[in-house]
């Protein structure tokens, strides 16, 4: 069925209080911050889950997800919640909450996000923000119209550790930045024989499954399918995160890790859209996410900063300097490379290379506060109107230069980004993999 929220109705509904929506940062009508505002929690099984705990000092007023034992499970901590399986109908119901916490997986992101914003609703979403590049940029315009408190869920950018290496990068501790390497050894998706041989057998299935399994009790499947297109039911996409690896449901490494790892330099270095994109690895495969890859961006200079090469690499594919030995052999991990030296990073440490040229290198002053965490911060600004550090300004860019290195890797060859017009203009066919059309009764309108 059709979700009957149109930009009509949201007008309409939003009509006396448009100075609010649209104006200054949305707050809620609490008088303090210990007023508990009403949340509706999209997804609330695995990731979800785990953001209730976050939420204990709030109303929790609708819960809503796909799979009925989740549903209760859940509905019988918070008794007095509101039970949905389709997020349409909660949007519906739009009387009974203040904000909304998505959840669910990243293909139905934007369709809980959007009309929570065209309702005037604060909104946490898990990272990635939305599926598509598309989909990210309406999240972000939409965001800015209605001056909500939003905050995409990558805590790490919440951490010590990438704060002081942003104030060092800012500091000019190595020169200016024109290189930087992103990478990260997990190997989920299509396995070239490469892979095979490094990792073992962890992803088996290499074509669309034609068996067809008995759908779970419980599940709504084709709920569960929402915007992507009608297939039979089989245990490869669910339950757990095995959907992350498929082009209709997730984006594979780039855009979920890349969420957390890429955030660095791009807080470090002011970045926003590339100019262009170029990928490597094993050929495209029409159905899953490449195991490993790689992808290199070129930037133009930013502020006082000059024009940056990034390249961001997954599973078996490492930088040559990593390789040669050139630097310590880190799992995963972010090098800046600027003119006066190196700074290597990783979630929870980071060190300037080489060491010798640093002995008593005196850190700059703390000039990025710590943080409450991420989910607290997002509880704060909606009460407040306080800031947040990942709202979908930010974040949007941030997904949408990750989702670019998806679509150069399925074109096979070097793209120019006309980041206003969301078009590769020597590559016309990217635009399948930029926006896609979704399925009769999903929209976002």
């Amino acid at each position: 069925m059709r979700s009957r929220l149109t930009r009509r109705k949201f007008l309409q509904h939003s009509a006396a209080g448009a100075s609010v929506v649209f104006g200054a940062p949305a707050i809620l009508r609490a008088r303090n911050l210990n007023d508990k505002m009403n949340v509706a929690c999209i997804g609330v099984g695995g990731r979800g889950g785990a953001h209730l705990p976050a939420l204990a000092d709030e109303n929790i007023t609708a819960i809503c997800d796909v799979y009925q034992p989740t549903l209760d499970r859940v509905g019988e901590k918070f008794p007095k919640a509101k039970k949905f399986v389709d997020l349409r109908k909660l949007m519906e119901d739009d009387g009974s909450f203040d904000a909304v916490v998505v959840s669910t997986a990243e293909h139905t992101h934007a369709f809980a996000t959007y009309p929570a914003l065209l309702l005037g609703k604060h909104v946490y979403c898990e990272k990635p923000l939305t599926h598509n590049i598309y989909e990210a940029r309406h999240i972000r315009e939409a965001a800015a119209n209605a001056g909500v408190a939003t905050q995409m869920g990558i805590q790490i950018h919440a951490s010590e550790n990438y704060r002081r290496v942003v104030e060092l990068i800012q500091a000019g501790a190595i020169g200016p930045v024109t290189e930087c390497h992103v990478w990260v050894s997990r190997a989920w998706g299509r396995q070239s024989a490469e892979d095979a041989k490094k990792f073992g057998d962890i992803v088996h299935v290499e074509e669309r499954p034609t068996e067809v399994h008995p759908v779970p009790a419980g599940l709504d499947w084709d709920l569960w399918l929402g915007p992507a297109k009608e297939r039979p039911f089989n245990n490869v996409y669910f339950p757990g995160p095995k959907w992350y690896r498929w082009w209709d449901f997730g984006s594979g490494t780039m855009s979920d890790l890349g969420s957390h790892w890429n955030d660095l330099p791009f807080w470090a270095l002011k970045l926003k859209a590339p100019l262009t994109v170029e990928a490597s690895g094993p050929p495209p495969h029409p159905e899953l996410a490449p195991a490993s890859m790689q992808a290199t961006y070129e930037y133009g200079p930013r502020d006082d900063m000059p024009a940056l090469k990034l390249t961001w690499y997954q599973g078996v594919n490492k930088p040559e300097i990593w390789t040669n030995g050139g630097i310590p052999k880190w799992d995963s991990g972010v090098l800046f490379i600027g003119s006066k030296g190196m700074l290597l990073a990783d979630y929870g440490k980071h060190v300037l290379l080489p060491e010798k040229d640093f002995e008593g290198y005196q850190h700059p002053s703390k000039s990025i506060p710590s943080s409450i965490g991420q989910m607290a911060e997002w509880i704060l600004a909606c009460k407040t109107g306080s800031p947040t550090t990942c709202n979908f300004e930010y974040s949007g860019w941030l997904t949408e230069a990750n989702h670019l290195g998806n679509v150069a890797y399925r074109v096979g060859k070097k793209i120019e980004w006309d980041a206003r017009n969301l078009y590769c203009p020597n590559a016309p066919e990217a635009s399948q993999f930029i926006r896609r059309e979704p399925r009769t009764g999903w929209c976002l309108c």
